[in-house]
């Protein structure tokens, strides 16, 4: 059998066939109407769309040669996030340890990374009143006593944080540098996530960009609280996710039987019974996501989310190569795996994260199920007495209702209806700074007004994205968005706070990333739509550097006249 040059789909079989003769001919006659043919694509891309070789005019203007303007080019897959992360950094780190201050709930979470360092689990301490000024004072007084207490959340977070004491001391300094290295290295995280996730460098750094200069992940960055870290481990789950996802389809492809004319096409044994073989990333993205639920329980969402994510992006991978029933074949080659690599893992990261308290002897309800029987006394009594603690944590956190000043429904969330205040003072002429009769300095939990806004109709655009054009970025990106956020609005009635959707940040980053890209347009657009499009997204990004630049003083605590303070209160409910 041979092949046709002029119409590359018929064979000598059809030789006899007036009608595959026919069908020949239509995209013949069709050229002549200024008809032009979709070109074919190979499966293979389409599993695996590659990354487009990087662009050198920019660096050729500069008076590279070509060589070494495409050197440069490569360079920037990396370069451009480090350098993006690099100035994140700089403005996190700068000043960290002001004011010098126990704020909001740091006088918890920077005690108990104190007490796990020192005994293993988290001891006791005197009421805030009384070991506040003692940790502040000079010289300092460190009063933890060895009696277990009660904790309303896993340890894996002030494990986190006593890194940082354990370098540099139970000072702010100390218990703030872990946030500020994980705020940092969560932009260069998501830099190189968009990458991947659009295949564009630009939009990559963009994502990462925008995220530095986010109000809320800046002062999030700079205190000791919690919800950074399960942003952190969240983040790099979904970026392990995205690599497996690459590599799992790579597999595929490279499985997939290539046609006379060179390409791959669909193949129904390939698509059902074709192997992925060993998923070293999805493991690492379950240990992850351990981690993420051992620093607070909102983590679990999200591992159940990207469990059903992955089957489907399984489901997909499968159908585009060849499969006629891809659940079927997911369901006998691939969600066992899934399961397998993503729950039991996270499990184990999780129960890793109780070691100190394992190991103790006073650790609260260390000793619950000692010479207790029943149905459950085969499991080993150090086990059941965890299960009972971690029950009475989760009691404890569906039934909190004590009012706060600061809670919000998250209904408000995006539009940021009701930020936190994390300090307050009111320094009068001469103090701290102040040159007029009445100044402020405050640490507001208030993301970037005009990022976040813009990133409402940018997740309208996502769902436009998923559900009428099936695009399966927007779906991943609205998935971790969802992760973070709906959950939330099952607790409505619980005392909670506007800084918890930190742990979404990023992909409300992504979001807007990406609605960017569509307002810059497509690179087969005219120079004139591309030149229109990148003028609007570039006035944008500017705004919103200059409303983080506006709202600064009030991020870092700054001293600043009242009058001025006031002016930067645009709603009646962020005062």
């Amino acid at each position: 059998m041979t092949t046709d040059t002029a119409t590359p789909d018929r064979t000598d079989d059809d030789a006899g066939d007036p009608r595959a003769a026919t069908a020949a001919d239509w995209p013949l006659r069709l050229r002549r109407f200024g008809h032009s043919p979709r070109p074919r694509t190979d499966t293979r891309e389409r599993l695996v769309p590659p990354f487009p070789e990087p662009g050198t005019r920019t660096w050729q203007a500069l008076g590279l040669g070509p060589a070494r303007a495409y050197r440069a080019a490569r360079a920037m897959g990396w370069l451009g996030p480090v350098l993006v992360a690099v100035f994140a950094g700089v403005l996190r780190f700068v000043s960290l340890g002001s004011p010098r201050a126990i704020v909001f709930d740091e006088t918890f979470y920077a005690k108990d990374a104190w007490s796990l360092l020192r005994l293993g689990y988290e001891g006791g301490w005197p009421d805030r009143k009384v070991s506040d000024p003692q940790i502040l004072g000079d010289p300092q007084v460190i009063p933890l006593s060895e009696t277990g207490h009660f904790m309303a959340h896993p340890p894996m977070g002030k494990w986190v944080i006593a890194l940082g004491e354990w370098v540099f001391g139970l000072n702010p300094l100390g218990w703030r540098f872990m946030a500020a290295v994980l705020g940092t290295l969560s932009v260069l995280m998501l830099c190189r996530i968009g990458r991947r996730l659009f295949r564009s460098t630009a939009l990559g750094c963009l994502a990462g960009g925008l995220m530095a200069v986010d109000g809320l992940h800046f002062v999030m960055s700079r205190v000791a609280l919690l919800d950074v870290v399960v942003m952190f481990f969240v983040l790099a789950a979904f970026g392990c996710l995205l690599i497996d996802r690459d590599r799992a389809r790579a597999r595929l492809a490279a499985a997939l039987p290539v046609g006379l004319d060179g390409f791959a096409g669909p193949d129904q044994d390939t698509g059902a019974r074709a192997g992925t073989g060993l998923r070293p990333w999805r493991l690492a993205a379950g240990a992850l996501l351990g981690l993420a639920s051992a620093v607070k329980w909102n983590g679990l969402y999200y591992l159940a989310f990207f469990v059903l994510l992955t089957v489907l992006w399984d489901v997909g991978a499968r159908r585009l190569a060849g499969a006629r029933r891809p659940y079927r074949a997911v369901l006998r080659r691939d969600l066992g795996w899934s399961l397998l690599s993503l729950v039991p893992v996270a499990v184990v990261a999780y129960l890793v994260t109780w070691t100190g308290w394992f190991l103790s002897d006073d650790g609260y309800g260390r000793h619950w199920a000692d010479g207790r029987g029943g149905t459950w006394s085969w499991i080993p009594a150090p086990l059941r007495s965890l299960w009972h603690y971690e029950y009475g944590v989760y009691q404890f956190n569906v039934g909190l209702s004590d009012p706060h000043p600061y809670q919000s429904n998250p209904w408000s969330w995006l539009v940021l209806g009701r930020p936190v205040s994390f300090f307050y003072e009111s320094p009068k002429l001469g103090q701290d700074g102040c040159g007029v009769a009445n100044c402020s300095r405050e640490i507001l939990a208030l993301g970037t007004p005009l990022l976040w806004w813009a990133a409402c109709f940018a997740l309208v655009y996502l769902l436009y994205r998923w559900a009428l054009r099936r695009d399966w970025r927007a779906g991943a990106v609205l998935c971790a968005v969802a992760a973070g956020y709906l959950p939330w609005f099952h607790y409505q009635n619980r005392t909670i706070f506007s800084f918890y959707a930190v742990v979404f940040l990023p992909y409300l980053c992504l979001a807007l990333a990406m609605a960017l890209g569509a307002l810059i347009g497509r690179p087969g657009a005219t120079e004139r739509r591309r030149t229109y499009g990148v003028v609007a997204a570039g006035v944008l990004v500017l705004l919103i550097v200059w409303n983080f630049i506006y709202f600064f003083p009030i991020y870092t605590g700054r001293t600043i006249p009242y009058d001025d303070w006031h002016a930067r209160m645009w709603l009646s409910t962020w005062i």
